[in-house]
């Protein structure tokens, strides 16, 4: 479907600039506390800290920095149900802990994928289940805004598209779509609601905020929801990031009527919601300050397998000949009881590699796939643990200028376990509105810059002009 003909019917666009939701925000702060379900979400965001564990003493320190919002790395999207909702409910509550003790006040973000994968509704019923018991307080309604226009996924007329030029798909004819874990069949989103909550909500008690009720301005948002009650599912419109912050301004009216929400939203939607511009792409001068540096070769791990990637990848090896290539045999991985030899071999060359230039190691490209879910989610728990394997091993051995993961799962695991940050600041994105660049301010990675690049996200040439932007004369 052609772009123009899905917006027919709907008002023009209307022009609202950052400083005037963060404004409307000023007069009733709160920190959005973000559990991100692996770290891809901060890609959107710039100058706010990331937390990899929990404790309500690393909440403490995230809250010192004085930022609108909080970043807390759940990786719930590898995690089986059981496991994704404990981790859950123990953020909520150390979160609210540090909180009390501090006099701040907390709203709560489940962001998750703009292409509708993850444990969804078992994360917000946990969030919102858990504030209540924590807090006594209700959750009204759960905003779901998987938007997010700098990749190209945009909500229109209450159908979640991919936008590709001026051509539209429904995100349901996708291959994110067929996900072994995660699929569904139904790009309406009020239609996906009830689907994934296997019928326990009915599409027709999802309330939808389209365009025509968002460009309106905020008292027709925050009318059009007073009647959310009860964890009330809102889905809503966004084709640009002025529809995100005309969208946020109706819901922080909806809040200062009284109404407590909940979000699940993809990654642009906090930097609309705390009133954030968008921040330029980091430049080689910004990332690396000082002229010399005592690293000489940069590692790019890449594990993720969606299409995209593995063109990214193909890409980067044929502009980047010079670049080292190891790859891990996936296939070795699963079928060993003990692949550590294997692994150890790997983090070998890649260390003796590293001293003389860039390294890239990716998993082989042929996906292990099984009908099984929970099998499925498994074989990529195993894949990822011999990648942090790998990514431990060089890090204890030597410090690369730079370290990039491709993939969700893959950047998570290298983050909290590869490279053991616990704590980070998110400085900016790579590309415009996508793939982030986090500074490590404690631990073995403190001063290595870490880029986190999703699997899904970017043209056939991202990755490799990420990689020519970190290996830039300054």
């Amino acid at each position: 479907m052609h772009v123009h003909a899905a917006l027919a019917g709907f008002p023009a666009p209307v022009t609202v600039s950052a400083a005037e939701v963060a404004s409307a925000n000023a007069k009733s702060p709160s920190i959005l506390v973000v559990l991100d379900d692996d770290p891809t979400g901060t890609q959107s965001v710039a100058d706010l800290p990331v937390l990899t564990r929990w404790d309500v003493a690393d909440f403490d320190w995230a809250f010192r920095q004085n930022a609108a919002a909080v970043y807390v790395l759940t990786n719930s999207r590898s995690l089986a149900e059981d496991e994704a909702a404990r981790r859950n409910v123990e953020i909520v509550r150390n979160a609210s802990e540090s909180a009390s003790a501090l006099g701040l006040t907390l709203d709560f973000v489940s962001r998750s994928d703009s292409t509708l994968r993850g444990h969804f509704p078992l994360e917000t019923d946990t969030i919102a289940r858990t504030v209540r018991e924590v807090s006594r307080v209700e959750i009204d309604g759960v905003v779901i805004v998987p938007a997010f226009p700098d990749a190209g996924r945009v909500t229109i007329g209450g159908v979640h598209y991919m936008l590709a030029g001026t051509e539209l798909t429904p995100v349901a004819e996708t291959e994110f779509a067929k996900d072994a874990t995660f699929g569904y069949g139904n790009s309406e989103l009020a239609k996906w609601v009830q689907e994934k909550s296997h019928d326990r909500i009915d599409s027709g008690d999802v309330i939808v905020l389209d365009l025509g009720i968002i460009r309106a301005g905020s008292a027709a948002v925050a009318d059009a929801i007073a009647g959310a009650a009860a964890s009330t599912p809102i889905v809503a419109d966004a084709l640009t990031e002025d529809d995100l912050r005309l969208l946020s301004l109706g819901l922080i009216e909806a809040e200062s009527r009284g109404k407590k929400l909940l979000y699940r939203v993809g990654p642009p939607f906090v930097r609309a919601r705390i009133g954030q511009e968008q921040r330029a792409p980091l430049t080689a001068a910004e990332i690396f300050p000082e002229t010399s540096s005592g690293a000489v070769g940069g590692l790019i791990v890449v594990g993720s397998h969606v299409g995209v990637t593995t063109r990214q990848l193909v890409r980067l090896r044929s502009d980047k000949p010079d670049a080292s290539t190891i790859e891990i045999n996936v296939d070795a991985v699963i079928h060993s009881d003990d692949p550590s030899h294997l692994l150890s071999e790997v983090a070998a060359q890649v260390i003796a590699k590293l001293a003389t230039g860039d390294v890239i190691v990716h998993t082989s490209r042929l996906l292990m796939k099984t009908d099984d879910p929970a099998e499925s989610l498994d074989i990529s728990r195993r894949v990822s643990a011999a990648v942090v394997s790998v990514v431990q091993q060089t890090i204890a051995a030597t410090s690369p200028r730079f370290v990039i993961a491709k993939g969700g799962i893959t950047s998570s695991d290298v983050a909290a376990h590869g490279m053991s940050i616990r704590h980070a600041i998110v400085r900016g994105p790579m590309l415009p509105g996508i793939v982030s660049l986090w500074e490590p301010v404690d631990g073995p990675a403190k001063g290595i810059p870490y880029i986190v690049f999703a699997g899904n996200v970017g043209d056939d040439s991202s990755l490799a002009a990420v990689v020519s932007i970190l290996t830039a004369p300054r």
